[in-house]
């Protein structure tokens, strides 16, 4: 096992060297511009707009990049993306403005897809048969510790200043530099095909309905999050320590639950999970007011009481918060594997192409809800966003258990995978039968 991540990483380390300090830039900015919205005083809708702008690039550069990345190529895709995403961050700072920011984020969502879409194309190339499963594990790995350690980065400078958005840029400019570097050729670009949303639909009602209520889910909790947080008076350390939380507990929680729908209906998992995740919205609002609601007589002893209540409520706060992420994230995996159940080995990949499309439609109108509930409801509206598309998760699903039996398909298993995932990326997990044996094997074979 060393051995062979040993000379993955080898043959490699320039992608994941990029990729990583791409990912860190990524996390950081993400964040810091949902705190620096408080700051400037931006409304809630204008700052879930803003938010949405990302998803929108994001779902648009998805079905441009690959023509792009078949005529132009690997490298310099990747370099025009990366300095694109450069220059979006430097946008944030000359027009302080929600309307240019909206535009900006535009810009960073289109860029990252088309980055997304170079690695995990490149992924592809550098695996085959026998290491897939490793270079997944490995590339899923990156992506959620980068996330979380760019958080870390909101404590370098004060939000306000331009300087984090100088650093970010910085980051997306050096990660240009292994990549460019790099000896090895780029890979042949191939094209994933999708299925179309009523054949999903057909195949797997739940499973589709479920993935674009995850998207109305997903889209906030990575981008509103930090804007929450500031507005209940979270110290900048304590946010950033938060969503590095949040991002671990997305990618641990993969494993325990994966595994156990592996041994029963996908179904009452996925609905399971939905059900303990309303429960730790509802703590979450609960406790989130408890300290402010306590009288202060003006005494000492009651001032230190009140002080103390405050800071048990913050960590209950950041323990249901970090536990909700943990069984929610699990979700768009979830879902994945709950329409492979009921498709052959050949369509997985074509089915995770249209499955990414459903959760794009979700997630791009995801920040603009959450944040319209934040502006009628005050703060706690995030939780409110939340448990509504939790519902309907839920209660669509319990239908669904009473209109059709489980069906077991030993092709199918779960595998844990980032939400910022392409069909190139799935293409990765051992299960979709997909040949990614190189020229070089299949000569020693």
């Amino acid at each position: 096992m060393a051995l062979v991540m040993g000379k993955i990483i080898k043959n490699s380390w320039a992608l994941f060297t990029g990729f990583g300090i791409i990912i860190i830039s990524h996390g950081f900015q993400g964040n810091l511009l949902g705190i620096r919205s408080v700051i400037e005083n931006f409304s809630f809708i204008a700052t879930g707009t803003m938010m949405s702008g990302y998803f929108i690039g994001f779902f648009i550069g998805a079905t441009m990049v690959p023509k792009l990345v078949t005529k132009v190529g690997h490298i310099r895709v990747f370099a025009a993306f990366a300095s694109m995403a450069s220059l979006s961050s430097l946008i944030h700072v000359v027009f302080v403005d929600p309307y240019v920011w909206i535009l900006a984020r535009f810009l960073t969502g289109f860029s990252m897809i088309g980055i997304f879409i170079i690695v995990e194309s490149w992924l592809n190339d550098r695996a085959n048969n026998k290491t897939r499963g490793k270079v997944l594990s490995l590339y899923m790995l990156i992506t959620y510790v980068g996330m979380a350690l760019g958080n870390f980065l909101l404590n370098i400078s004060d939000p306000k200043f331009y300087e984090p958005f100088i650093l970010i840029s910085l980051l997306f400019s050096i990660a240009l530099i292994p990549i460019l570097l790099t000896k090895r050729k780029p890979p042949k670009f191939k094209k994933t095909s999708s299925i179309k949303f009523k054949e999903l639909f057909k195949i797997s009602p739940f499973g589709s309905f479920s993935m674009i209520c995850t998207g109305f889910i997903f889209a906030p909790i990575f981008s509103l999050l930090s804007v929450y947080a500031i507005t209940m008076k979270l110290s900048i350390f304590e946010t950033s320590l938060l969503l590095a939380g949040v991002m671990l507990a997305g990618a641990i929680f993969q494993w325990p639950i994966g595994a156990l729908s592996d041994k029963c209906d996908r179904r009452k998992i996925i609905i399971g999970s939905s059900i303990v995740a309303v429960v730790f919205c509802a703590l979450a609002i609960f406790v989130s007011g408890m300290g402010n609601s306590l009288p202060n007589f003006f005494s000492e002893s009651a001032v230190s009481f009140n002080y103390f209540s405050t800071v048990m409520d913050k960590t209950k706060l950041f323990i249901f918060i970090i536990l909700l992420a943990g069984v929610t994230l699990p979700l768009f995996s979830l879902n994945l594997a709950l329409v492979n159940d009921y498709i052959p080995k050949e369509k997985f990949v074509a089915a995770g192409g249209g499955l990414n499309i459903i959760f794009g439609l979700g997630a791009m109108a995801g920040p603009i809800m959450c944040s319209t509930l934040m502006r009628l409801l005050g703060p706690n509206g995030f939780f409110v966003h939340l448990i509504i598309f939790l519902l309907a998760i839920i209660l669509f699903g319990f239908y669904r258990l009473s209109q059709r039996d489980y069906e077991e398909n030993p092709e199918s298993t779960f595998t844990p995978l980032p939400t910022s995932i392409t069909p190139l990326g799935i293409e990765l997990d051992p299960d979709t039968g997909v040949d990614l044996s190189n020229t070089e094997e299949k000569k020693n074979n």
